[in-house]
């Protein structure tokens, strides 16, 4: 799944991406797990789909960065209930997804975090956070229900 970008010419505005990456939290989450999950959501995009990665930065100095996606992700909440219908949403259109379960909390390596949700069946997962990426009018879809993030 290329992601495809509408270029305009220079000064005529905003890149347009026919693609979506999207975070879902639930919103009972702390500030500090909103942001942990995030992260980690967000993680396995690049190395799964290096199409939304963009070239490294470098400043003024020349002194360079690493790349990032070249488009914005866009950071959702929703009730428990939301996760739950936008998991099977995501899983009934077959999108690119990864999931953070309440037990990785728990957990302090990628080993346990696998095992954690190894051991859940999908239907009961414990969802506290959900990251999708795929055409623009799928992901929509999937999210129906929730709301942007504050």
């Amino acid at each position: 799944m290329a992601a495809t970008a509408t270029a305009p010419a220079p000064g005529a505005g905003p890149v347009r991406f026919d693609t979506k990456i999207a975070v879902l939290l639930r919103e009972d989450l702390a500030t500090w797990q909103r942001l942990n999950v995030t992260a980690f959501l967000v993680s396995g995009l690049g190395s799964a789909f290096p199409e939304v990665i963009g070239e490294p930065y470098e400043d003024g100095d020349g002194v360079r960065c690493l790349s990032m996606f070249r488009q914005p992700v866009l950071v959702f909440e929703g009730t428990k209930e939301t996760l739950t219908a936008a998991h099977a949403r995501v899983l009934s259109r077959s999108l690119p997804r990864a999931v953070f379960t309440g037990d990785l909390f728990a957990t302090g390596n990628d080993r346990d975090n696998r095992a954690a949700v190894r051991a859940v069946r999908t239907a009961d997962l414990d969802l506290v956070g959900l990251a999708v990426y795929g055409p623009k009018n799928a992901v929509d879809k999937v999210l129906k229900g929730a709301r942007m993030h504050p």
